[in-house]
């Protein structure tokens, strides 16, 4: 009489590795951990990357979405030496549609032997022009730059149009020249030339090398040392939000409609970009710890699978005595490494959502984490243990029953 051969149901398949995992918790925990951290990572990682890169949009400073810069890149022809912006370049821009305040600029480049002193020719206490950077800017760049003055005020277009020889000093220069009190009408001298300090830049929003610089008139630094010749002259320019890349459009035209292209405007960069840097740089970094950590977890399952399989020897012999076929044994530790993935990749999405939770509040970002994301984690966590069992699985179906019931 041929006997019926055993079988399996999914049912006792499932209660058999219930029974498999509880049966030693301790090792069981242990070794969910890799996939727990594997799993854990990937979602915190994903999770933050998207996380931060939204902020990008919002923390996408006001200020630098604001301002555009224009650069002299005209062709230099020796003996001749246009300025490349015109007397009233700062009018001309401000005249655009969008624009809050624009100005010219440009580093001083002092004749040799000649230097920033704050006391008569021949003053004890000197600094050398290394030491102290003096810069021409018109009145449209103090407006752009936003100055907040810890004493006296900043010079206007009078000043400017008049060639009046009024200095700014920036808060450390200040302190350089030991001018800290304007009550007694201080003065600089730039070679011979006397200057009266009419204010002291605390800070700056914009431009923030002004504060180790003494500032004079465009116009005054045009007669005394001429135009701009080194360092070549830079436009800076203030907009209302959303309006910067049309201003850098118009600006190059509206300042030398003869010659737009020996001005480059620079509008500010795309936030999108700054998103799209960020994903990718944060991603890869962070998904190969991920990878990592989940490899980690697997030669876990593995290695723990393996060592059970050899301990239940016994079991397994009797198991096969009683007709479970090989295939029945393959299935069975398959399935408590499969289960054991399972929770691991459940304990691991748990992790990885409040910890983005955690790092958002403490930033105070809005977390962001796409539900396809959470709902893939257990899934990879399942097959992280299905692909680790595999091995001790198939030992264990290699066993033979005389064999393991004589150990």
């Amino acid at each position: 009489m041929k006997l019926p051969r055993s079988r399996m149901s999914f049912r006792d398949l499932a209660s058999e590795a219930v029974a498999g995992v509880l049966q030693r918790p301790a090792r069981s925990a242990l070794t969910a951990v890799g996939t727990v951290l594997g799993v854990g990572t990937l979602i915190a990682v994903t999770g933050l990357t998207s996380t931060a890169a939204s902020q990008i949009d919002a923390r996408f400073s006001e200020l630098t979405a604001t301002e555009v810069t224009v650069d002299d890149i005209a062709p230099q022809t020796p003996g001749q030496n246009s300025p490349a912006f015109p007397a009233d370049a700062d009018a001309r821009i401000e005249a655009l549609r969008g624009v809050t305040a624009a100005g010219v600029s440009w580093h001083v480049r002092l004749p040799t032997g000649q230097s920033v002193a704050s006391g008569p020719p021949g003053a004890t206490y000197s600094v050398t022009d290394r030491q102290t950077q003096l810069v021409a800017a018109s009145a449209g760049t103090l407006r752009a730059t936003e100055p907040a003055l810890r004493q006296g005020r900043a010079y206007d277009d009078f000043h400017d149009r008049h060639r009046q020889r009024v200095a700014l000093l920036g808060a450390t220069t200040a302190v350089r020249l030991g001018i800290t009190d304007l009550r007694a009408q201080p003065a600089v001298f730039i070679g011979s030339t006397p200057f009266s300090v009419i204010g002291i830049i605390n800070d700056v929003r914009r431009r923030p090398d002004l504060l180790t610089s003494v500032i004079v008139p465009r116009t005054t630094a045009e007669e005394l040392w001429g135009p701009p010749t080194d360092d070549r002259a830079k436009m800076l320019i203030t907009t209302r939000l959303g309006a910067a890349t049309q201003v850098a459009a118009e600006a190059p035209l509206a300042l030398r409609p003869e010659h737009p292209d020996h001005l480059r405007a620079t509008p500010p960069p795309d936030p999108r970009s700054l998103r799209t840097g960020v994903e990718n740089d944060l991603g890869q970094l962070f998904l190969l710890l991920a990878t990592v950590c989940l490899v980690i977890g697997a030669v876990g399952i593995a290695n723990t699978t393996l060592v059970a399989v050899l301990e239940r020897s016994g079991e397994i012999g009797l198991r096969r005595a009683l007709g479970a076929r090989a295939g029945h044994i393959t299935a069975q530790f398959l399935a408590e490494s499969t289960m054991l993935g399972l929770l691991g990749g459940l304990a691991g999405a748990c992790l990885g959502t409040v910890t983005i939770v955690a790092v958002a509040a403490a930033k105070q970002w809005t977390p962001v984490l796409h539900p396809a994301t959470i709902a893939t984690a257990p899934l990879l966590g399942l097959a992280t243990g299905l692909i680790a069992g595999v091995y001790p699985a198939w030992r264990a179906s290699r066993i033979q029953p005389a064999e393991a019931l004589r150990r």
